[in-house]
């Protein structure tokens, strides 16, 4: 499900009679005018609501001897909202070019010849900086903290705080004196 088929979806489903309207195509497919009396509705405001119902892929009609009958598209109901959000979009590239854009401004900003000038007092600037320093570290190999600090002294003098804050952002873990990057 694209960006736009889940805006048309989520925004029939603020509706409070679209809703009803589904329910009651849940239990069993249905005509305009037999919703019309279930739902305390005009036939005309039922229609509309079916229009904009089926343009959100929500539900299907079908002709039945005098009658259009609507029923539920399940199938759509079916899509969990976890994979809407993670799927990529368009704005995706656009998204990552911006957040690269962002880590370059802020590593260029605390950086002066390889040092750190300073810790960010921003959380999100401060896990850049702790990304980049992390990349001095080797993935699977253990440290002792007296390797920890010496490797992140080469970068800035406060080598605790700076180590600290890598294990509670959870770019290290420690165990028994042993460090490693996770």
């Amino acid at each position: 499900m694209n960006d736009n088929d889940a805006i048309k979806l989520f925004k029939c489903l603020a509706d409070k009679s679209r809703l009803q309207i589904l329910k009651s195509l849940s239990k069993e497919d249905m005509y305009v005018e037999r919703l019309s009396e279930r739902l305390d509705l005009t036939p005309a405001t039922v229609s509309f609501h079916l229009k904009k119902l089926t343009e959100a892929g929500a539900v299907k009609s079908y002709r039945t001897q005098y009658y259009t009958m609507y029923s539920l598209c399940s199938d759509v109901f079916e899509t969990r909202i976890i994979d809407i959000l993670k799927e990529e979009t368009e704005d995706s590239a656009l998204l990552n070019e911006r957040d690269e854009i962002y880590r370059k401004k802020v590593i260029e900003s605390f950086f002066e010849y390889g040092k750190l000038k300073s810790i960010p007092a921003q959380r999100k600037k401060e896990r850049i900086i702790l990304e980049e320093i992390a990349k001095s570290f080797e993935k699977g190999k253990e440290y002792t903290e007296r390797e920890v600090n010496i490797i992140i002294a080469d970068f800035h003098d406060d080598f605790c705080t700076i180590r600290r804050d890598m294990i509670s952002e959870k770019i290290m873990d420690r165990e028994n004196g042993k460090y490693w990057l996770l």
